[in-house]
């Protein structure tokens, strides 16, 4: 993957642009709040991605969500008329599968997260426990079940020499009619009683996650763009591995808000719709 960032000069920070210039080798799409919204694609979303598939264009999803697998994360964006491989989707269980391949394999894991995290971890050949007092590492996710019994046993654990891992950062997830907590809430609470921050955060806009994309892939050679609805991820992602960037106005991040952004993108989009060049189709 080649380092294409090249912040647009020509393009004010506050300002947005009705399409990104030109074409790139491979697109790097976030999925919740760029593709997605909910169980709904955005508008404009399958005519943008088809266009660039039928271009020959590599396009790969990535998601800081582990509630759902590569597989049905595929399943649901061909469904919804985005023709879509496994291979072609890429979340945060991924990546903190390999991670924790790396440095404690086959480790005891106390885990606050979803059914498919556990499925993922436990088919990966980590073994699951509530007992605190043997714990390798506390592995933080979005859970929609967390609870005080959960907050305890993480504190225990933590409290017991356990590492502090998590899958993302991300404050919250947006839908169609506000949006969730998700993992970085849960995190800042074990933080706070614990007294210790999280040790290692996979998801993006860490490295490990850009790391994993080029291992499985994506062409060394390729020139890429990193597009998201969110600057603290996507787009800080995309700036730490010198990528050119898309910051989309879909999801979290809305019109309002361009002003108040400290982390500037290549490109301010209004939707991936915008990702196709104005003179492309002509």
């Amino acid at each position: 993957m080649k380092n294409s960032y090249a912040n647009n000069s020509s393009l004010k920070f506050s300002q947005m642009t009705d399409s990104v210039s030109r074409l790139y080798d491979a697109y790097l799409l976030d999925l919740d709040g760029t593709v997605l919204l909910g169980d709904s694609l955005i508008l404009g979303a399958a005519k943008a991605i088809k266009f660039l598939k039928s271009q020959n264009k590599r396009v790969v999803f990535i998601s800081n969500n582990s509630t759902s697998t590569a597989a049905s994360y595929a399943q649901k964006l061909t469904s919804l008329g985005v023709p879509t491989e496994n291979d072609d989707v890429i979340n945060s269980s991924m990546v903190l599968i390999n991670f924790l391949n790396e440095n404690i394999p086959n480790g005891r894991l106390l885990v606050i997260g979803e059914t498919a995290l556990c499925n993922d971890l436990i088919h990966n050949g980590y073994d699951i426990t509530n007992n605190d007092s043997n714990v390798d590492a506390v592995i933080v996710s979005f859970d929609r079940g967390f609870n005080y019994q959960k907050l305890q046993h993480a504190f225990d654990a933590i409290q017991n020499g356990a590492r502090f891992f998590a899958t993302n950062g991300d404050k919250y997830r947006p839908l169609k009619n506000g949006g969730q907590p998700d993992a970085g809430a849960i995190v800042a609470a074990i933080e706070a009683c614990t007294g210790k921050l999280c040790e290692v955060n996979v998801g993006k806009p860490s490295r490990h996650t850009i790391d994993y994309l080029m291992s499985k892939c994506l062409d060394a050679e390729a020139e890429c763009i990193v597009v998201g609805d969110r600057p603290e991820t996507d787009i800080q992602m995309g700036i730490n591995s010198s990528i050119d960037t898309a910051l989309v106005l879909s999801g979290v991040t809305k019109e309002k808000n361009i002003k108040d952004i400290e982390i500037e993108p290549t490109y301010i989009i209004e939707s991936v719709e915008s990702l196709v060049p104005g003179d492309a189709t002509k």
